[in-house]
């Protein structure tokens, strides 16, 4: 039996009220993730959050203070860990609905069990307004998140800098790549600027010149969508350069324009293939009919729809497979749909 995702109204306390209130849903999604590697994983993760921690300390964030604070409420090794763990592929289509205001349509797949069972959604806010987060207990950063009459924006995986080639370059320059990362100081987490965005900014305009300018901590894809027919903007980031496109757009793992030295997260074919099946999407289509193959696959998390244009429309849905290898995704959870209800009646 699918169960609803739950609602949780965190306007005050935010992610750390979060994790006093849902401290064994965030145990057991931690040993999920972990899989059959669970009693190992967790004599491995403290050396790790500890490696996390330090860096996050050098970091641009202004959450570093609340996720040691969450960490310890949590009690266990994985929680600095799996927060700042960055291994996730997305597709992400912004487009104008048949009403003619922008939305964003989006897949989170993330090589971990049990993420698609236990999303929820989260009421917060900030000194810009409120917004409402698809996430997991634990978490501090927002991947997925629609601020009502403002924007709404999500996160997809960049494609990876590639200096040497075959199997044995990959390795190597993974390598670097994560050295670079933990030793580069002043960039932001991704999902921590995401939600810094979403606290702090009171329009579109001003989350993209946001978003636009911070120092990062990794390269990452930001879609934003505002409330005016146009406001839609992709932000393709490095750790101190961004490209904004303008208007409509289509995200897999991969910049929009091929650039020298990057290699696209999956494959190339694989994000051809995802961004081809998004094109062919009618803007009037029925709420999820559109997540079906390749956009739909054994590592699909998280479906979501939304706009932010009037009172704002969110609608989510996890989903799992029961082997990571093998089986078909299939809906794990009740459609959330934030329109079905008054916010207040769905947090009591």
């Amino acid at each position: 039996m699918m169960h609803p995702i739950p609602f949780l109204d965190l306007r005050d306390g935010g992610p750390i009220a979060h994790a006093r209130a849902r401290t064994e849903a965030a145990a057991a999604l931690r040993d999920a993730c972990l899989g059959k590697a669970a009693p190992f994983g967790r004599i491995c993760l403290s050396p790790i959050d500890r490696l996390a921690a330090n860096w996050l300390r050098r970091s641009a964030s202004k959450y570093r203070a609340e996720l040691e604070h969450v960490a310890e409420i949590l009690g266990f090794p994985g929680a600095v860990t799996l927060n700042m763990a960055y291994l996730f592929a997305c597709t992400t289509q912004a487009f104008e609905g048949a009403d003619g205001l922008p939305r964003i349509r989006r897949t989170l797949d993330w090589p971990f069990q049990g993420l698609g069972q236990a999303v929820e959604m989260a009421w917060q806010s900030g000194p810009a307004g409120e917004f409402y987060n698809a996430t997991w207990p634990g978490a501090v950063g927002v991947l997925t998140a629609m601020a009502p009459g403002r924007f709404c924006a999500v996160i997809n995986q960049a494609p990876m800098k590639r200096r040497l080639r075959g199997p044995l370059g990959f390795a190597l320059d993974a390598a670097v790549n994560l050295r670079d990362a933990l030793s580069l100081e002043g960039g932001w987490p991704p999902d921590h600027l995401l939600r810094y965005a979403f606290e702090t900014c009171e329009t579109f305009e001003e989350a993209v010149r946001l978003i636009a300018r911070e120092p990062l901590g990794r390269p990452t894809l930001f879609t934003l969508a505002g409330v005016r027919p146009g406001e839609m903007a992709l932000i393709e980031r490095t750790e101190r350069e961004a490209r904004i496109y303008r208007g409509p757009a289509i995200v897999a793992n991969d910049w929009q324009e091929p650039q020298p030295g990057w290699q696209a997260r999956m494959s190339e074919a694989n994000n051809i293939a995802r961004r081809a099946a998004m094109r062919d999407v009618l803007p009037e289509a029925a709420l999820f009919s559109w997540v079906k193959e390749p956009v739909l696959n054994r590592l699909t998390r998280l479906a979501v729809e939304m706009s932010a244009a009037g009172d704002g429309d969110f609608a989510a849905r996890g989903y799992e497979c029961p082997f990571l290898w093998k089986g078909e995704p299939r809906a794990v959870t009740q459609d959330f749909h934030l329109r079905t209800a008054a916010p207040a009646a769905l947090a009591a």
